[in-house]
């Protein structure tokens, strides 16, 4: 009995002793969460404005006919490129022709008339001086020599409209650019400034139309007062560089149903790249932004109370900043109000952290190790 009272007293003693040394035990800490960051820096940034534009032909001209007739003959084949003043349409000319033979055999008749008619007043106005006719022959004669070479001058007009109405008969290109879908083919029946046979796009250079919110317009009138404004052009799934051009026309209104303002890029297109009708990405530049302070753009995070990043502090702990950005392009951001130049943001994990917990951090590949 004795003996095993003294058991169970040393094994209370033995629990105790493993109890007090468990309680002394400290937890153990949370490994650092490893992260990718960069440093803020100073960059002189340009200030641009992505949209989305449509390629415009900068002038598109529908054929129609001025003249009725029978389409003669189709000169050129459909998609092909044409220059100023190239033959396009034949339309059957004889009609015409004969039109303008006969305007001028009237022309003709009434010269002659009006010549032996002028002869006759000048006679007459002879006989007048001598007393041999009256006065009223004369100026009988006289009016009537007038009314022929009024006879006469419609006539040359007609004769001049005939040669109009035949020349129309050859229709050619108003300006250089590429022809679309032949309509009409030879043997058709057309009438005068009905159907289109074709239509003709000048597509180099070419015009790229977009629009801009409202609240841009202040800042774009500033930009535009400073000079011409260059507007690129990146044509998607293309894979080659972007078109280069300037802003050529700037809307006289808002649309107020839109809060938009139209406005179109100019483009020399020489290699045809541009297309009317294709949707291309524009990047418009209004100037230069000096000594911006810049971060990598995957640093810039959105929640709930507004875009934020985390810096990484000299004790290598996270910290949460709200922030105030603009666009900078090229995969970066700039900060207009939270982040100083020099200072450390992270770039990725960021999702992992919270503030005032400890993180390893290393530069992103490419960057350049940073130590910190």
């Amino acid at each position: 009995m004795t003996r095993s009272v003294a058991l169970l007293a040393s094994c209370g003693v033995m629990l105790c002793i493993v109890a007090c040394d468990g309680g002394k035990q400290k937890p153990a800490q949370k490994p650092a969460i490893p992260v990718k960051v960069a440093q803020a820096q100073h960059k002189d940034v340009p200030v641009q404005i992505r949209v989305i534009g449509s390629v415009e032909a900068l002038n598109t001209v529908e054929i129609k006919p001025q003249v009725s007739g029978q389409i003669a003959r189709i000169h050129v084949a459909e998609g092909s490129d044409v220059h100023q003043g190239a033959l396009l349409v034949s339309i059957d000319a004889e009609p015409f022709q004969a039109a303008l033979r006969q305007a001028e055999a009237n022309q003709a008749k009434s010269q002659a008339q009006a010549r032996f008619a002028a002869d006759q007043a000048r006679r007459y106005e002879g006989l007048v001086r001598e007393g041999i006719v009256t006065r009223d022959q004369y100026e009988q004669l006289q009016a009537s020599a007038d009314s022929l070479a009024a006879a006469v001058a419609a006539d040359r007009a007609a004769v001049a409209n005939a040669r109009i109405l035949l020349n129309y008969c050859s229709i050619r290109s108003p300006i250089a650019g590429r022809t679309g879908t032949v309509a009409l083919h030879a043997g058709n029946l057309v009438k005068a400034n009905e159907q289109a046979i074709l239509t003709v796009n000048q597509i180099s250079p070419a015009a790229v139309a977009f629009d801009l919110p409202e609240k841009r317009l202040a800042e774009l009138k500033r930009a535009m007062a400073g000079g011409q404004l260059r507007v690129e052009a990146v044509i998607p799934h293309d894979g080659g560089p972007a078109e280069v051009g300037r802003i050529s026309f700037l809307d006289n209104a808002v649309n107020p149903a839109t809060g938009t303002i139209r406005l179109k890029g100019l483009f020399a297109n020489g290699s045809r790249r541009l297309w009317p009708g294709q949707f291309v990405d524009l990047v418009l530049t209004l100037g230069v932004k000096n000594g911006a302070v810049v971060v990598p753009a995957p640093a810039v995070q959105n929640g709930q109370q507004g875009e934020y990043v985390y810096l990484v502090t000299r004790e290598q702990k996270a910290e949460l900043r709200q922030v105030v950005t603009s666009p900078a392009g090229e995969g970066e951001t700039v900060i207009e109000q939270g982040v100083a130049a020099g200072e450390t943001v992270v770039v990725d994990g960021q999702l992992r952290l919270t503030p005032g917990v400890a993180v390893t951090s290393a530069a992103p590949a490419g960057k350049g190790k940073q130590q910190l």
